[in-house]
């Protein structure tokens, strides 16, 4: 069956998203509710991808659109390109996933000298020549690429000659004069005018959109969101309904609950005598949603009811675009509604409540990436602090940082390793990058559904909005404020996006209410978020298969890691109790001096250690990893000693103690430390680290069931590649245990972190009680890159070029690294089908490899732990997705 390349909204619905593009397909779904939609038609993401192809409309479509246009002519009742009577239309792009502002978009497609007359029969003077200023403004920048900035210069001198606070305030006469003023800009700038076929411009226009899939602003945010970039858009024509007819109509946006808090009550702002783009550019001040009730009410009326319809019809919170025309409402626009992490726990657990979703729905719409946001910290007590700026409160949470007055400088800062703050007169989507590196984002304009309100919330930033009297001097790196204080570029601002308030200077911040109620346990009483995520996570905990773990290496992280839900420690690593001052000990039985002394001295620190984690984890599980970093972090500098011995020599000194040293650094000194004498190496070299480890763990078990307790000690060989040496170190650890407490045994297991040990694992599983996947050095060994290293030598260029699109250190590489995984499960299993399996790396906490994890039916993953909350919810979240691709199975 051929793909079509066009339909009409009557032959659509929401299932049709892969081909009309989630605003297509929306448009589609609310004609067939019966909602007040204007008629228009879909040409499909199928269109695109060929037009993307050969860089040409394909041939057919014309044909195809000319019929679309005589059927809305037949609806409208107007003809596209009358003089009397004429039918404009928008041209929207509306991909499969929604990219709010970062594609094009024309208004007042039709429109030209000879219809013009006609449109102003419809509304009067003033209204025509603001539809063909938008008109030539909108073709100009999108369809012809003037720069956006030249009509804005001309539209800033014409207010200010004429005293106008806004475009809204300009007369007839000037919208007319601006109207020529343009059509000059694009015979300067393109050799070109405006052109005076109606069709010519709604061909130009579709092309247009198609090309703005392409456009650096799309691909940015399609690379920032993991958008595929062979989807293509859709482009929506649709008859213009105008909110700039006078005082009974206007424009707004509106969410059907607050997308910052996810309280339950209609959100959004209303522009009088306006187009939709006025509402969202922020060059107009709005006025709140329920100043619509009291100008007109029985349209407030109406809009409410369409939202709880459009509400209940999507089981979800829906972003709303809307226009009045002469006290007529219509709907133009909806879309599932982007919102704040915060709002994203409350609305999934108030809809579950509320019987619209399921409970096992709420914990699908969520995920870990928005709980670790509600746990970072706030600002501490504000009393007393005087801000320096108050605007609108648009994506809640604190940050500080380095103000940056446009995105290339918030970029360049985050290069040089500062948290920057973008401060805008108004975002618009070339400013995309600059928002992605800030940790927040300040505007002198826009509302709470601004584009910088929006795209905030998305990416999770703290935003502040509308900051009034704000004026900001780019090229002279400074802002002034409303009360005369001014702000320079690279000054520490304090942004607190939940009151709206910035402050000067860094102010000091506390933890938040989710983490603080994840520690301490909810209140009955508490707030509604922290019941919303408490809830969820029972849920999580509930449905979830795989368990999780915390890597901690004192009694203080083993605690907090268990008051946040840990069910054990899956890697205490021993090598951590011996930094700092305790770093000499390895040095000392390295360089054998003093070695019995210096061993004796590390079963001290070990069993100090041991016992109390140990005690703070009865009951629980504990995987001891046996010392694993490079020799090299517990010997002296090479450098600084031959130093100086060359100017002891160059004194004719001689100390042989230090020439000793010298020549002992130098022995075991490595090219490579990171691939040299380390774990199971420096385990079998110097065993007797084994048994000074070992004979602790057990010695510290043995005390604590004397006093009626419950440790559950494991221990892990680290860097194993053959299974002679694991069967090495096993022996070595059975003699220090016997020599501790030799009424017990101790479940010994290994570390797959190197490719020959994941190929190995049947081999090694003979030996080894369980498994847990290093997947850091695995990462590191299997690509052959220092994950030191890397991102600042080549990966984040990589990422850039698309060569990668993810950090590997950051997210699992499952085709690579993956496999060695999934290879070294069915091995390990395969010789010991009651083998343990854990994953301890970086990718432990990152809820996407999470999944992949779970998939693999591996029993734990052991995470830093502050991030055991969102462990647990992606282990709940991944069952949930195993459950729905095992039923699909199935069926």
């Amino acid at each position: 069956m051929t793909t079509p390349l066009l339909l009409p909204f009557a032959l659509g619905d929401a299932s049709m998203v892969d081909l009309l593009g989630g605003k297509g397909a929306n448009l589609a779904e609310m004609t067939r509710l019966g909602l007040p939609v204007p008629p228009g038609f879909t040409i499909t993401t199928e269109a695109c991808r060929r037009f993307l192809d050969t860089e040409e409309l394909p041939p057919e479509l014309p044909d195809l659109v000319s019929a679309a246009v005589i059927q809305l002519e037949t609806q409208s009742g107007r003809t596209f390109g009358s003089t009397t009577n004429p039918l404009l239309v928008s041209v929207r792009s509306g991909g499969r996933f929604s990219m709010p502002g970062m594609m094009e978009t024309v208004l007042n497609v039709g429109l030209t000298d000879a219809t013009l007359p006609g449109l102003a029969a419809r509304g009067g003077w003033r209204f025509a020549w603001d539809c063909y200023r938008r008109l030539v403004q909108m073709y100009g920048h999108t369809v012809l690429g003037v720069e956006a900035g030249r009509f804005d210069e001309l539209i800033s001198d014409a207010r200010t000659r004429l005293g106008a606070v806004d475009d809204a305030h300009l007369p007839a006469t000037a919208l007319e004069d601006l109207v020529r003023q343009f059509r000059r800009v694009l015979a300067e700038d393109t050799g070109q005018d405006l052109p005076q076929e109606p069709r010519v411009q709604l061909d130009a226009a579709i092309g247009a959109v198609f090309r703005s899939w392409n456009g650096d602003r799309a691909k940015t945010y399609r690379a920032h969101e993991g958008i595929p970039d062979h989807l293509g858009t859709a482009v929506n024509v649709v008859e213009m309904v105008f909110g700039n007819t006078g005082h009974r109509s206007g424009s707004g946006v509106c969410f059907t609950r607050n997308p910052s808090t996810g309280s339950a009550a209609a959100y959004g702002d209303y522009l009088p005598d306006a187009q939709g783009e006025d509402v969202v550019n922020g060059s107009r001040e709005t006025m709140p949603l329920d100043e619509l009730g009291t100008r007109e009410p029985e349209l407030h009326r109406q809009l409410l009811a369409h939202l709880t319809t459009l509400e209940r019809h999507y089981r979800d919170l829906c972003d709303v675009e809307f226009t009045v025309e002469d006290g007529r409402l219509w709907l133009l626009q909806t879309r599932v509604g982007k919102r704040s992490p915060a709002a994203a726990f409350r609305i999934a657990a108030d809809l579950a409540d509320e019987g619209l979703i399921t409970v096992d729905e709420a914990l699908w719409r969520v995920d870990g990436h928005q709980l670790e946001s509600l746990l970072h910290p706030r600002f501490a007590d504000l009393d007393g602090q005087r801000p320096l700026a108050t605007g609108l409160p648009a994506s809640p949470g604190a940050a500080v940082g380095v103000v940056a007055f446009d995105a290339a400088a918030a970029v360049a800062a985050r290069a040089r390793g500062q948290a920057p703050v973008l401060v805008r007169m108004e975002t618009s989507p070339d400013d995309l990058a600059g928002m992605i590196a800030s940790e927040a984002v300040v505007t002198a304009r826009g509302g709470l559904t601004s584009h910088a309100a929006v795209v905030a919330r998305g990416l999770g930033r703290t935003c502040v909005t509308s900051v009034g009297g704000l004026v900001i001097e780019s090229a002279a790196f400074r802002a002034t404020t409303a009360d005369g204080q001014v702000i320079v570029a690279g000054e520490v601002v304090s942004v607190d996006g939940t009151t709206g308030r910035v402050y000067r200077g860094a102010l000091d911040v506390r933890p938040s209410p989710v983490a603080r109620a994840l520690e301490d346990g909810a209140d009955p009483e508490a707030s509604p978020l922290v019941l919303a995520v408490t809830g969820l996570l029972r849920h999580a905990d509930a449905r979830r298969t795989l368990r999780v773990r915390a890597n901690a290496e004192t009694e203080g992280d083993a605690r907090l890691a268990r008051r946040l839900g840990a069910e054990g420690i899956g890697l205490c690593r021993t090598e951590h109790m011996l930094l700092g001052a305790r770093r000499e000990l390895v040095e000392r039985v390295v360089l054998d001096d003093r070695r019995d002394d210096a061993l004796a001295e590390i079963e001290a620190v070990a069993l100090d250690e041991f016992t109390r984690i140990l005690r703070a984890m009865d009951g629980l599980p504990v995987v001891v990893r046996l010392l694993d970093p490079p020799l090299h972090e517990f010997l002296p500098d090479l450098v600084g000693l031959a130093i100086d011995a060359a100017h002891r020599e160059d004194r004719h000194e001689h100390d042989e103690t230090q020439d000793a040293k010298l020549a002992a650094v130098r022995r075991w000194h490595e090219t490579n430390p990171m691939l040299g004498l380390r774990g199971v190496r420096l385990l079998t070299v110097v065993p007797e680290l084994v048994v000074a480890h070992v004979r602790a763990l057990a010695r510290a078990q043995a005390a604590l069931r004397a006093e009626g307790l419950d440790p559950r000690p494991e221990v892990m060989v680290p860097l194993v590649a053959t299974e002679s040496e694991l069967e090495l170190a096993a022996r070595h650890i059975e003699a220090g245990w016997r020599e501790g407490d030799p009424t017990t045994t101790i479940p010994v297991g290994t570390m797959i972190e190197l490719p020959r040990a994941a190929l190995i694992a049947d081999s090694l599983a003979r030996t080894a009680e369980f498994f847990s996947f290093g997947t850091n050095d695995l990462t590191q060994t299997t690509w052959g890159v220092s994950r030191d290293d890397a991102e600042g030598s080549f990966l984040a260029a990589y990422r850039r070029e698309g060569i990668l699109t993810t950090d590997p250190f950051t997210t699992l590489d499952e085709r690579g690294v993956g496999q060695l995984v999934r290879t070294a499960v069915q091995l390990g299993r395969s010789s010991r089908p009651t083998l343990g399996l854990g994953a301890c790396g970086e990718h432990a906490g990152d809820p996407a490899s999470i999944h992949f994890f779970a998939g693999l039916g591996l029993d734990y993953v052991s995470c830093s732990p502050p991030r055991v909350p969102v462990a647990r919810l992606e282990a709940g979240r991944a069952a949930l997705h195993h459950d729905d691709k095992a039923g699909a199975d199935t069926r």
